[in-house]
Order: structure tokens, then sequence, then C-alpha cells
């Protein structure tokens, strides 16, 4: 097994944001996948908060969904860099976070 140094990119928004008429998280992960980035995981959370300060939770009645969702992607710093340029049109309504990483591989 070696190591390889490389970026995380947490993108933390809500269910209910949308960009170019889909869903963001989706529309973050089409970008991701023609940007030819190793990989993406889409983790959609129970509950949690944001710059409103309210807490968003699983709706019982049919209201809008805003519990919090979540797009990884792990690749080289480089890649990584260049991809969050792609995403300066939606950034605006998401939180954008990279930290480096050691890849096991």
């Amino acid at each position: 097994m070696r190591f390889e140094q490389a970026l995380r990119l947490s993108i933390h928004l809500g269910h209910a944001d949308v960009a170019h008429g889909r869903a963001l998280s989706a529309e973050i992960l089409r970008r991701a996948h023609q940007a030819g980035l190793r990989g993406a995981t889409t983790l959609q959370g129970i509950a949690g908060f944001g710059l409103s300060g309210r807490i968003h939770t699983t709706p019982t009645w049919g209201l809008v969904d805003r519990t919090p969702i979540t797009v990884y992607v792990v690749d080289a710093p480089e890649r990584i860099r260049g991809f969050v340029a792609q995403l300066d049109d939606v950034s605006a309504q998401c939180r954008i976070v990279c930290d480096e990483v050691t890849l096991a591989i």
C-alpha cells in the first residue's frame, strides 16, 4: 500500500436547493463526473442548521424538505482546485470546505 496527498471537497447545501432546473446536489455531482474526478458521494443528513440559524428536519406534512445534503469529492489538489472554480455560479447557495487528506491506495 502506498499513500498519496489529496484534497477532500465537502459541499454543504440543502435538499431544496436548485440550480439550472435540477437539484443542486445532482448538478454538482453531474459537474464532478463531467470533470473526470475520481468519484463523488452525496449524503443526506437527518437534521441540521446553517446560515439561517433555524434547525431543519425532515418535514412531516409535505412541506419543503430543507434537510442537509453534503457532496464529498476526493482527488488530487490541483484537480479539486480546478473543480471548485467551476462552482462559482452556485457557490452562494452552499458552504464549500476543502481539507487535506492522505489516501491509502
